[in-house]
């Protein structure tokens, strides 16, 4: 383990364990995430999303971050992605289970209201498999773009207000690998399942579940790009 290692642990634990200690804190961010759900998910994303981010570098590449990664760049970014990830679950957790009612499914829409039952499985099964297929795709390659953006522009906070050579980046991004792992695998092996369990938690929840598994899959690419010499 080295220095660097023991600094981010201690960085990470004196940055979410107060909230797991204090009852106050933890009142006090429920209280935020009722009043302010969008400006949370911004930073939850911000700050869990970039945790993952750094995590999966240190295991391809022995470092947290290095210069031109952009950090502080991608950490905005997700912030914005996060409060698109938020909009999109209010937008088909309300829509799905209303659709699931015209098919003839009676009671899907009380069913999420109501406490874990086999009718609430269901809707949370149909409304992660209806975002993940519906806007998954989409967020996902626009991340893409968004990390090759950085990149590009040597990871400076200009790359927030320099425009993104839209065609060029998309032209030159690795197809093959976005459909074969990135949307065939990770979306039905990964992100129907987990955000399944997203939709059966409590509402207040949902967002900060759906951001820590930022870090998870974080740690999961990344192994996978080690096992298989990042020839995923």
């Amino acid at each position: 383990m080295k220095k660097s290692d023991i600094v981010f642990m201690a960085c990470v634990a004196a940055l979410l364990v107060p909230f797991f200690v204090s009852d106050t804190l933890f009142n006090c961010y429920k209280e935020c995430n009722a009043a302010h759900p969008y400006i949370m998910a911004f930073i939850k994303f911000m700050i869990l999303s970039s945790i993952g981010e750094m995590l999966g570098l240190r295991i391809k590449q022995g470092v947290y971050t290095y210069k031109g990664f952009g950090i502080m760049s991608r950490a905005i970014v997700w912030g914005v992605l996060g409060v698109m990830i938020a909009v999109a679950m209010k937008i088909f957790s309300a829509g799905v289970p209303v659709m699931l009612e015209s098919m003839g499914l009676a009671g899907m829409v009380d069913a999420m209201r109501e406490p874990l039952s086999f009718a609430k499985f269901v809707d949370a099964l149909c409304i992660s498999t209806a975002m993940n297929c519906f806007f998954a795709p989409m967020f996902m390659t626009l991340h893409k773009i968004t990390d090759t953006h950085i990149l590009n522009c040597g990871g400076k906070l200009t790359s927030l207000v320099t425009p993104i050579k839209f065609g060029d980046i998309i032209s030159s991004l690795n197809w093959k690998v976005q459909w074969n792992f990135v949307f065939k695998r990770t979306i039905p092996l990964f992100w129907i399942p987990a955000h399944t369990i997203t939709f059966m938690l409590p509402a207040a929840y949902q967002v900060l579940f759906a951001a820590s598994l930022s870090i998870v899959l974080g740690l999961l690419l990344s192994i996978a790009a080690v096992m298989s010499n990042n020839k995923l």
